[in-house]
């Protein structure tokens, strides 16, 4: 079977990359120690660290690459954008190489292009995507399902989106916005910010810029948090331990403790492929850190969706181009094979008053 579609990925923590390593040597050798790994993994070149084959509800299959672009999980900082584009660029050439027909940038890697598939290197028959407008489709399907479940009234809901100016960040206010009584926007940079309000409110009045990031309004109670930082150093002061949260960052926005004060906080835009994924050689509990099988974040649930579908394009090209009607496409693409919205959970473990089957996942 052909490479139809390869993966870019890199791992969240020093745990995740010496698990990767420990695997790629081989059950034959001892592990490294961590504080080896740390000085072993910034000269790892990217490489193809396994085959994956994707198992559609529709009765068929798709094979790709999963390329880890080894960036070191304490390095995902503006300190190091030249080194980690230079290993953004080198794995997208093992795509290239691989003879992937589409490539999904997973997490930090299509936040480093900051929309720009031009950085990448040429590539003659292989189109990249962001991957982007499904896991917008996956959060904001997460948040209309958790809102639900826990009897609230998404149209009476003031949302915040922390980070709203980026490609997630965006996507989700334009979905959402319609649905919610009022929108509230933070990031980083206030022109664009300013733009997106503009945008919003061309449609939907109540739409209203935050910059004061150190105490966000008490009467939240829906917040997104899509931001592009390197650490989870978001505290969300003064919101209400009754708000729904969806930490949606890659890497994860927020730390691990809130986890556990916030009943009601998830991980979001995360997918489960329904049918099934194989690999080989077989690192899925490696790769696959979930409480579920087979989950996976949406910016990689999109290459694969893509690749059965037979459409080898630029899906998602970047910022501001995230849009309603392509997310809502891709969503019907991805159901179509059985890839729903996974079950919710955070680091404290699966969230059970709120779990939902796979079937039930993939029904609405």
């Amino acid at each position: 079977m052909s490479t139809e579609f390869a993966l870019i990925g890199h791992q969240e923590s020093w745990d995740a990359a010496s698990d990767v390593v420990s695997a790629l040597r081989g059950p034959d050798h001892q592990p490294i120690p961590k504080d080896e790994i740390r000085e072993i993994l910034p000269w790892i070149p990217p490489r193809v660290v396994c085959h994956v084959d994707v198992h559609s509800k529709a009765g068929y299959s798709s094979r790709g690459s999963y390329i880890d672009s080894f960036i070191p999980p304490d390095r995902l900082s503006s300190n190091y954008v030249r080194e980690n584009l230079i290993r953004v660029h080198k794995a997208a050439e093992c795509a290239i190489r691989a003879g992937a027909k589409v490539v999904s940038l997973g997490g930090f890697s299509s936040i480093l292009l900051e929309g720009s598939l031009d950085k990448l290197p040429d590539r003659d028959g292989t189109a990249f995507t962001t991957g982007n407008s499904l896991t917008v489709a996956f959060v904001v399907e997460g948040i209309v399902k958790m809102c639900a479940q826990q009897g609230r009234e998404l149209a009476r809901s003031v949302m915040l989106i922390v980070g709203a100016t980026g490609d997630v960040g965006s996507g989700c206010a334009r979905c959402l916005a319609p649905m919610v009584g009022r929108v509230l926007l933070h990031a980083r940079n206030v022109g664009r910010l300013d733009t997106l309000k503009n945008e919003l409110e061309s449609s939907y009045s109540q739409v209203e810029v935050v910059l004061d990031g150190e105490r966000f309004p008490a009467d939240v109670d829906i917040v997104i948090c899509a931001a592009s930082v390197a650490s989870p150093s978001l505290l969300l002061k003064g919101i209400s331990q009754d708000a729904i949260v969806c930490d949606a960052g890659y890497p994860k926005n927020l730390l691990p403790s809130l986890s556990m004060h916030r009943k009601t906080m998830f991980h979001g835009g995360l997918g489960q492929v329904t049918g099934g994924m194989t690999f080989a050689p077989d690192l899925s509990g490696v790769l696959n850190r979930h409480p579920f099988p087979d989950v996976a974040h949406g910016c990689l649930l999109e290459g694969m969706v893509l690749a059965l579908e037979g459409r080898y394009e630029e899906y998602s090209k970047g910022r501001g181009l995230i849009t309603v009607k392509k997310v809502e496409e891709i969503h019907a693409m991805a159901m179509r094979h059985g890839i729903c919205l996974a079950p919710f959970y955070n680091s404290g473990g699966a969230i059970e008053s709120v779990e939902m089957s796979a079937s039930e996942g993939c029904a609405g």
